[in-house]
């Protein structure tokens, strides 16, 4: 892409480089499979998930997981579709902005950020809160009574540190962070099995031991669809991708079928550790630390430092994707343009890292003195468990709104844009049934009757977006040329 041109010392005219583009081809497939696989953080997600999952769904847990892998697969498909056409930095608003037109762009970019960094937040505070939880585990004195934002401030740091560095050496620090991850919590979960084998059979993939039936597995639905946010990461490193609008698609549905894999193990051999005993499961703090520890008692040293690792990858990998997307917003004008520069020689785009970043931490601040002025108004303590699970449940709300946007853009982008490769059922049939499954979550995230704070989240998520509606048709108002700008600065040219 270009934005003016410049003369040579020949007399020609050369295309002026776009000041604010990132560096191109820096990853291959095997560096966004595991960058998108770190942001997902299967450790992270698993251990402070399963619980909930096993008593929701009961033994029959991992096929709440199964089901959350096929609505992720459909998802997945819409959004191999756009980029093999699209390939963006901009991800889900590219594709929406550029379909339905500027003010459902900047609608869409202002629900992403709001999603993602509150999904984000949640994750920002669980890093410095499970090194807390390691610390008070093995009763290091003078340490285990720090409170968990220092160590948060702490890991952030160096967190922002790699991501400044560069998208190549930070995306192989998440990498590395979630290859051994995945080797401890393979190693635990073979171990259990061999240890407690005469448990084993198959009653957990049996429907009819689904705890309530239907209503079970739907209940537990919204947290297996949680378990793999950060299946999307590779869409957002398009523009520093080799060949993205192959390798992206690569990059995606191998990353969902070995995360769902791997889930589905997880959850297995957890359920065969605890003897099916569904109740003592639930009771468990970190049901995957307590098989840990069942196999062999070091074991539990590497699970917990698995968790650890885990957190950082997700906070390095999660981050470095999702602030592209306002990065990209705000450098084709959906927002502050202030957000879409980039460093001079790192070629990182450093004030959305900040930004993105920053507003995490206020949201952190602002739950925090929430909880210490708003009495019995809020739900459990200042922990950072609470806080993970209250900023990640309203984040998602968003973000599955989003998702719903997206399949419903796919049909009316190829047969605006591509009718000559307008396929009905690729284009049609799946982004439908992604639709259908994306509604159950939402569903059960907004329906009445839950607890103080996650009955105000579906409001304050409707009160956002009327907001950003209003705001997008004041901004397209001063500046008609957005909807012009949106997916224009495409990722292989």
């Amino acid at each position: 892409m270009s934005d003016g041109l410049n003369t040579d010392f020949l007399g020609g005219k050369q295309p002026e480089r776009n000041p604010d583009r990132l560096r191109q081809g820096e990853l291959s497939t095997l560096d966004i499979s595991a960058a998108t696989m770190a942001n997902i953080g299967p450790a992270m997600s698993f251990y402070f998930g399963a619980g909930f999952l096993f008593l929701t769904a009961g033994r029959a847990a991992p096929l709440t997981i199964i089901v959350a892998v096929i609505a992720i697969a459909f998802l997945g498909n819409t959004l191999a579709e756009f980029t093999k056409v699209l390939p963006s930095t901009g991800g889900f608003i590219s594709f929406v902005g550029k379909t339905f037109g500027g003010r459902t762009a900047v609608t869409t970019a202002l629900m992403t950020g709001a999603g993602y960094i509150a999904a984000m937040a949640s994750v920002v505070a669980i890093v410095g809160g499970f090194f807390q939880i390691i610390l008070q585990y093995y009763n290091v004195s003078g340490l285990e009574s720090v409170p968990w934002i220092v160590w948060t401030l702490v890991f952030l740091a160096f967190a922002v540190f790699m991501m400044i560095r560069g998208i190549s050496i930070s995306t192989k620090v998440a990498g590395l962070f979630f290859a051994f991850e995945m080797v401890i919590m393979l190693l635990v979960g073979a171990i259990a099995l061999i240890k407690f084998h005469s448990s084993i059979n198959f009653q957990p993939f049996n429907p009819g031991n689904i705890t309530g039936g239907f209503k079970g597995l739907a209940e537990g639905f919204p947290l297996a669809i949680y378990l793999f946010i950060g299946w999307e990461n590779s869409a957002a490193l398009a523009e520093e991708t080799n060949n993205p609008r192959k390798n992206i698609p690569k990059a995606i549905f191998a990353s969902i079928a070995i995360m769902g894999t791997a889930y589905v193990f997880f959850a297995f051999s957890t359920i065969v550790a605890f003897k099916d005993n569904v109740s003592a499961l639930g009771a468990a703090a970190i049901p995957f630390v307590s098989v840990a520890h069942g196999v062999i008692g070091g074991a539990v040293f590497f699970a917990l430092l698995a968790g650890m690792t885990s957190t950082l990858g997700a906070l390095i990998a999660g981050t470095n994707s999702q602030a592209r997307l306002i990065f990209n917003a705000g450098r084709e004008g959906l927002l502050p343009k202030f957000i879409g520069k980039v460093h001079d020689t790192k070629r990182t785009p450093v004030n959305a890292l900040f930004t993105f970043l920053g507003i995490a931490l206020v949201i952190i601040g602002v739950w925090g003195l929430g909880h210490i002025f708003g009495g019995s108004a809020t739900s459990g303590g200042m922990s950072a468990v609470n806080f993970f699970v209250e900023s990640s449940t309203f984040g998602t709300i968003l973000v599955l709104l989003v998702y719903g946007l997206s399949n419903a853009a796919l049909p009316f982008y190829y047969k605006k844009y591509h009718p000559e490769l307008f396929n009905t059922f690729r284009h049609g049939v799946l982004p439908a049934i992604g639709i259908v499954f994306i509604a159950v979550p939402i569903y059960y995230l907004a329906k009445p009757g839950q607890p103080t704070p996650f009955d105000w989240f579906p409001w304050a998520a409707l009160a956002f977006i009327v907001v950003a509606a209003i705001y997008s048709v004041y901004l397209v108002s001063r500046d008609p040329g957005i909807g012009e700008r949106v997916g224009s600065i495409v990722a292989d040219e």
